[in-house]
C-alpha cells in the first residue's frame, strides 16, 4: 500500500478488490497520520471507522514480529 493507492480506494477511483482492502488502505490513511490533513471527510470517516471498530488508532496495533507472553 502507499499513500495514492490508499486515498484512491478511499476515494473510490481505484477499485479495491474487497472490503477487507478498503479498510486497509483506511487503517494506512491512519497509521500514516494522512487523514488528519487531508480533506474533513477523510479524518471524519476515519474517526467513525475507529469508533465501531473497524480500524484501529495509530500505535494501537498488536506488532506480528513479537511472541505473545504466555500467563501463568
Amino acid at each position: 500500500m502507499d499513500n495514492y493507492t490508499a486515498c484512491g480506494i478511499a476515494e473510490g477511483f481505484i477499485e479495491a478488490g474487497s472490503e477487507e482492502e478498503v479498510l486497509e488502505a483506511w487503517q494506512w490513511l491512519i497509521d500514516t497520520g494522512l487523514c488528519w490533513s487531508l480533506q474533513g471527510w477523510f479524518g471524519r470517516t476515519a474517526t467513525d471507522l475507529i469508533n465501531n471498530g473497524l480500524c484501529v488508532p495509530k500505535g494501537n496495533r498488536p506488532n506480528p514480529n513479537t511472541v505473545p507472553l504466555e500467563e501463568s
